[in-house]
């Protein structure tokens, strides 16, 4: 049993991966946890309530946010992580694939957020913590889309808390950088190939199989996720994991033209 009592969290995709591991955390650290996936899942005995929703649907994000208020009355945290990714050249993809996946990981965020932010406001308190990525700071080569995502969601992220702390409610971000879960195996692959860049490509998928194979554990990032939601002044960003702190910080101080050659460096791509 919980020695204290933190309140009701929502933790989107909450399934698998760093979702779970999440899910997980803030349960043991005190929260009531209500976790979501797209499609129903088996009940399991872990403590933490899994609900169906679909981000992409306002219908579907209405009803989650009911039953939840029906059950507890009240939403005290809020962790958007729900997202999908995609690797490809920007030009492999059409623009309806990329609505498809800003739909997800932009508006997704939007949805749940302003179906929540109500109940916030009447409370006088909340917290929200949306997912990003060290993509969300640097670019990325054939991960164009999915990093335009991630810097829409820390754009958001950092002007929404400036105009909600007078509330009492505090938004933060998550960075993390390649971490052990099937994210790379469950990558939405262009939706009009071209053979220019299929060798390069390739040598992407490769390189990020073996980054995810060789990165953080979901609980590295679910113990950050549970320090951004329990610290009493929240910073706006928190980095999870080594690789992350050390790219933010290269991003930071380094000149714009050596970290250029870094990054093609490191990719693979000619200096």
């Amino acid at each position: 049993m919980n020695k204290v009592n933190l309140g009701v969290a929502v933790v989107t995709g909450a399934s698998t991966g760093i979702g779970y591991a999440t899910a997980r955390a803030l349960q043991k650290a005190g929260f009531r946890v209500f976790g979501t996936s797209r499609r129903a899942i088996p009940e399991r005995s872990d403590g933490i309530t899994m609900l169906t929703c679909d981000v992409t649907d306002d219908a579907s994000v209405t009803k989650l946010v009911e039953k939840v208020l029906a059950e507890t009355g009240r939403i005290d945290l809020l962790v958007n992580n729900a997202g999908i990714g995609l690797l490809g050249g920007a030009e492999e993809s059409s623009t309806a694939q990329a609505q498809a996946l800003f739909d997800v990981n932009v508006f997704g965020v939007l949805r749940v957020t302003n179906a929540v932010l109500p109940i916030m406001r009447s409370q006088g308190k909340g917290r929200i913590i949306n997912i990003s990525s060290v993509l969300g700071l640097i670019p990325s080569p054939y991960n164009a889309l999915y990093a335009s995502t991630k810097h829409a969601v820390e754009g958001y992220s950092e002007s929404l808390d400036h105009e909600l702390r007078t509330f009492g409610i505090r938004v933060a971000l998550v960075e993390p950088s390649y971490t052990r879960t099937a994210f790379e195996e469950n990558l939405t692959k262009p939706d009009r190939s071209l053979a220019v860049y299929d060798a390069v490509r390739a040598d992407m998928e490769v390189q990020m199989r073996k980054s995810v194979e060789s990165g953080d554990d979901p609980e590295i990032v679910a113990e950050t996720i549970v320090k951004a939601a329990t610290a009493k002044s929240p910073k706006r960003r928190y980095t999870a994991g080594k690789l992350a702190g050390q790219v933010r910080l290269l991003r930071r101080f380094v000149p714009e033209s050596a970290f250029d050659k870094s990054l093609r460096k490191q990719v693979g791509l000619p200096v």
